[in-house]
């Protein structure tokens, strides 16, 4: 099997750990530090959430459903910034979101808060 899309993708966002941020957006993040990195993904939220309604409203429409899936796309990028900023591999959440598979939402939220 090939590696995943988002593994590949954190490699790379490592790579540019050492990039001049004059050169790399991403360098350019990360010597701005966390909290230009929340701000991203803050805003990308705010945008995905637009689209998320915006499909609800035409969920037909070729042109909204593109710009839902872009604008989740840039959120998800931004989410694996962060990640790579504080070197967690997505490998980690990717256990997470397997140990929770097959459990209720409801039953997980509850374990957590006990």
């Amino acid at each position: 099997m090939s590696e995943h899309i988002l593994s590949k993708l954190y490699e790379i966002l490592q790579q540019r750990k050492n990039e001049n941020p004059e050169d790399s957006y991403v360098a350019s993040l990360y010597k701005k530090g966390a909290k230009k990195i929340n701000a991203k993904i803050t805003e990308e939220a705010d945008e995905f959430a637009v689209e998320v309604l915006a499909l609800e409203q035409t969920p037909s429409n070729a042109e909204v459903r593109t710009d839902f899936t872009n604008e989740c796309a840039d959120l998800l990028f931004h989410m694996m910034v962060a990640l790579s900023y504080h070197d967690v591999e997505p490998q980690k959440v990717f256990e997470v979101l397997e140990k929770r598979f097959g459990t209720s939402g409801h039953d997980e939220k509850a374990a957590r808060s006990k």
